[in-house]
């Protein structure tokens, strides 16, 4: 196995019962590490977390293995190891992976960058706290049936942009008339562009049937006819080609509408 580079460890460790200090390599790709890949059948089954005292032998087992002289509570520090002239290694164990054990992460990166949280029960959500951790530049160990693995290193993390979601938000915001909705909003339908045009054009067709032409000069909705053709809230039907009308549910949605914002700000 290679030396890994400075501030890193290997992917995989398992302290024996006799030894606590025996490394076993499983081969297990990081890019396939899933709590059922890495976890034995007695782990999956119990997916109890660990005291902490018990997460140390195996975390210190994966570090001695990598040539580092490893000692416990250092300074406040659960486990410091140090290799000859590389960054020393801190590494703060906890059952259970919490917003606390992160604090502790990121207070110790003040003092080296290569920080691991080690957790003794899988994260319910493993693939959002990865994202985090590498977000963070925080390593991540997992243990489990005193087993050690590597799922994330601290290394400098630089999110990918997404340019498809941000062309949308941008589009969203311009297209939105006003501030219809306080930031935090809950248990209130979503006043988005698209509703705020559906609105316009239900709140003209409530007195009578109209043309999408006679919508898009009279409600200002460039897109009515893609509105009402669509009828993606059930509120409009075509009456005869090219004429259309609200629906009871159309109604009920205006009705809906005037209770939470009487004066009809909401819907530009």
């Amino acid at each position: 196995m290679a030396a890994p580079a400075p501030g890193k460890v290997a992917r995989e460790s398992r302290a024996t019962p006799e030894t606590r200090a025996t490394l076993e390599p499983q081969g297990t790709p990081e890019s396939q590490a899933t709590p059922e890949s890495l976890a034995t059948p007695e782990s999956q089954a119990t997916r109890r977390s660990q005291p902490e005292s018990a997460l140390s032998a195996p975390v210190k087992a994966l570090l001695e293995a990598q040539g580092y002289d490893v000692k416990g509570e250092i300074r406040g520090c659960d486990l410091v190891g140090v290799r000859g002239d590389d960054p020393p290694v801190i590494v703060e164990l906890k059952r259970t992976f919490s917003l606390a054990l992160v604090h502790q992460g990121i207070d110790r990166l003040a003092m080296t960058d290569a920080v691991y949280l080690a957790v003794g029960a899988w994260p319910t959500r493993p693939a959002e706290v990865r994202r985090l951790c590498r977000r963070l530049g925080l390593g991540l160990i997992v243990v489990t049936a005193g087993r050690a693995d590597v799922l994330e290193d601290p290394t400098p993390y630089r999110p990918r942009r997404d340019a498809r979601r941000a062309g949308r938000l941008l589009r969203e915001h311009q297209r939105r008339v006003g501030d219809p909705m306080p930031g935090g909003s809950t248990r209130v339908p979503v006043m988005t562009a698209y509703r705020q045009q559906a609105l316009r054009c239900a709140r003209l067709l409530d007195d009578g049937p109209l043309t999408p032409r006679e919508l898009r000069a009279r409600a200002d909705v460039p897109n009515a006819g893609p509105i009402l053709r669509d009828d993606v809230y059930g509120w409009f039907e075509r009456i005869a080609r090219g004429t259309y009308a609200l629906t009871p549910q159309g109604r009920g949605a205006l009705e809906a509408d005037r209770a939470l914002d009487p004066g009809g700000a909401r819907d530009g």
